[in-house]
């Protein structure tokens, strides 16, 4: 992130639109995939606050632009200023990007997220907590954080912590794609709605809550009842890892990174599957260190509420960023991913039995610098529900 800054640039990357009662909000970076940048998080925090305090507003709506919803935040931006040791620009983005996660998680008005893409790591942090979470034949989802030296945060050790048996670990500690009808399957989506109907349900929603309607905002089970006059009942494909989920909760229900790996590759032994190939292959790629960090996130996820979830992955994440404990493997690798394109990266350490599990447990704690400090989140739980 050069600037924290807003330029003229910057000033469409969301796009706000009023209709009646109704706001639709488009994230605007179709080539870059709407992938979450500090001016457009500080855009979307301010707007949806305003929205939530005025009478007029009753519903929001929020989609991207192009072929991807958001495929994240933007890493790119985020290495940049790492390289010029502006770190302070980095914790602002992440506080800035939780924040707005819990609000949405915890939003008084009904919020609609169209999934009509591909939707990864910020922008899964936007969506999945949201009430209502629309995914189409072109949905495909993935938190794929891992595999550049980070961990699934934007609050994934609370959602992906509660997906069917343990196959939040699995798309934690694989980076695993999966697509629209999975996500109806295991939970992380509402509602599946073919993408030629979007539009129309879109009409639909704007005219039941128009300005001639005498609530403040919409109720729920009007927005769910619209919504599923568009809705279809996809069918899982045979491939499906959702379909090996005995498997996956045998393998991914270990209590190590070791033995979840050891014991996909006993299972793969004479088995010719895609997923489990893709699986073995995917955690042998990512950050050992990263892997160990992210299993325990997601199993501490498992206790607590979203609020906690969030609190404890900006501590994870603020650690990463400083390299703490000599821990390089997100700036190192992230540079030799996302910049030089191809460069062989070498993990430090390098081996899932050299990280040693007390320094794993000290990610989660709160640094102790007046630079850095600890995330702030406003208490708002009582607003929807004690979860929170």
């Amino acid at each position: 992130m050069a600037s924290n800054v807003s330029s003229d640039r910057d000033v469409n990357q969301v796009v706000f639109e009023a209709t009646s009662c109704v706001r639709k909000v488009t994230l605007n970076r179709p080539r870059q995939l709407n992938c979450l940048t500090f001016e457009m998080i500080s855009h979307l925090l301010r707007t949806f606050k305003e929205y939530e305090q005025d009478p007029q507003v009753r519903l929001v709506i929020v989609k991207g632009k192009g072929k991807a919803f958001c495929a994240g935040g933007d890493v790119v931006r985020v290495i940049q200023s790492m390289l010029r040791g502006d770190y302070r620009s980095v914790l602002d983005f992440y506080r800035m990007q939780l924040t707005l996660d819990y609000l949405v998680a915890t939003y008084k008005k009904p919020v609609v997220i169209l999934i009509n893409g591909a939707v990864m790591g910020g922008g899964a942090g936007l969506s999945m907590n949201a009430k209502f979470r629309i995914v189409t034949e072109n949905t495909v989802f993935a938190m794929p954080e891992a595999s550049f030296g980070h961990h699934p945060d934007v609050g994934a050790s609370y959602f992906l912590s509660r997906l069917p048996g343990h196959f939040g670990e699995y798309l934690g500690l694989t980076g695993a794609k999966i697509n629209g009808s999975e996500m109806i399957a295991c939970g992380l989506a509402t509602h599946f709605v073919y993408s030629k109907d979007i539009e129309s349900m879109e009409d639909a929603l704007c005219q039941a809550f128009s300005s001639n309607k005498s609530l403040e905002f919409a109720h729920e089970l009007d927005v769910s009842r619209i919504i599923k006059e568009f809705a279809r009942n996809p069918e899982l494909k045979e491939g499906s890892s959702l379909k090996r989920l005995e498997v996956i909760n045998h393998c991914f229900g270990k209590d190590t990174v070791e033995d979840i790996l050891s014991a996909l590759e006993k299972e793969a032994t004479g088995m010719d599957d895609k997923w489990i190939t893709n699986a073995i292959k995917s955690m042998k790629f990512a950050s050992p260190t990263s892997l160990k960090i992210s299993l325990r996130s997601i199993r501490e996820g498992r206790k607590q509420s979203l609020r906690q979830c969030l609190s404890r992955e900006f501590n994870i994440s603020s650690r990463i960023v400083l390299r703490s404990f000599n821990y390089n493997d997100f700036y190192e690798g992230g540079k030799a991913i996302f910049f030089d394109k191809g460069k062989k990266f070498k993990w430090e350490p390098s081996k899932l039995e050299q990280v040693q599990d007390a320094t794993v447990m000290q990610f989660s704690e709160v640094v102790h610098d007046d630079r850095w400090g600890y995330l702030e989140i406003p208490d708002r739980s009582q607003l929807k529900s004690s979860k929170l």
